[in-house]
């Protein structure tokens, strides 16, 4: 148990960054599924405006250190090549 006054203000603020960044990465994939669901009914013009929707949420997820470049990268260029062979 955290014994000085520092480390139990860390860890309200880690409970705190911790509710927000889930909830960045439960939007993030939200808009992944709106993608692949467009993909999977064939719509390839729900699945492009899906896509330009997602983009900016996936970089943004990068810039505020809740998903790895690397990762969003992959996720992006997959989504893209699948939305592209429509």
């Amino acid at each position: 148990m955290a014994n000085t006054p520092q480390a139990r203000k860390r860890i309200r603020r880690n409970e705190r960054r911790t509710e927000v960044n889930t909830a960045r990465v439960s939007r993030i994939r939200g808009f992944v599924k709106k993608v692949e669901s467009a993909c999977e009914a064939g719509d390839k013009k729900a699945a492009a405006e899906a896509l330009k929707a997602a983009q900016p949420e996936m970089a943004r997820g990068v810039a505020r250190g809740v998903m790895h470049k690397n990762t969003v990268a992959r996720k992006m260029s997959r989504l893209s090549k699948r939305v592209a062979a429509l």
